[in-house]
């Protein structure tokens, strides 16, 4: 297995309070029926929450982020790069405000139209519905 999907695993076991919480709103296609996936690997980062379906990403930041925002930003750029929308929110929003952070993920869970899967790529029409 690549070291990568070691570190998200990793990361799975020991999720921040906030991941959890926010998490338990996210699973289980409670959003749009939208699948989420927690501690995702994209474009050499690992992503917090991801719904791949829908090219949406969702990071949760603590403290330790106030010191790295050039990290943050270049990481943003490349999965905006790859195709990544980016919502960013802080530790204490999610575990204190979570019906507002939830507030902002709908919205674009709802404007952000899934993308096709690989077995349509290329493919024209040939097994889709027309509407």
């Amino acid at each position: 297995m690549q070291p990568i999907w070691n570190n998200s695993r990793e990361l799975r076991k020991n999720a921040t309070d906030a991941e959890r919480k926010l998490w338990q709103h996210l699973r289980n296609r409670q959003i749009n029926g939208i699948k989420f996936r927690r501690q995702y690997p994209i474009a050499g980062y690992v992503a917090d929450c991801a719904a791949p379906s829908i090219r949406l990403v969702i990071e949760l930041d603590g403290g330790q982020h106030l010191r790295q925002t050039e990290y943050d930003q270049q990481r943003t750029e490349r999965l905006g790069c790859n195709g990544y929308k980016v919502l960013r929110f802080w530790n204490d929003d999610a575990l204190l405000r979570t019906e507002q952070v939830l507030s902002e993920i709908i919205p674009v869970a709802d404007l952000t139209p899934p993308q096709p899967s690989p077995a349509f790529a290329g493919e024209g029409a040939k097994g889709r519905r027309e509407a």
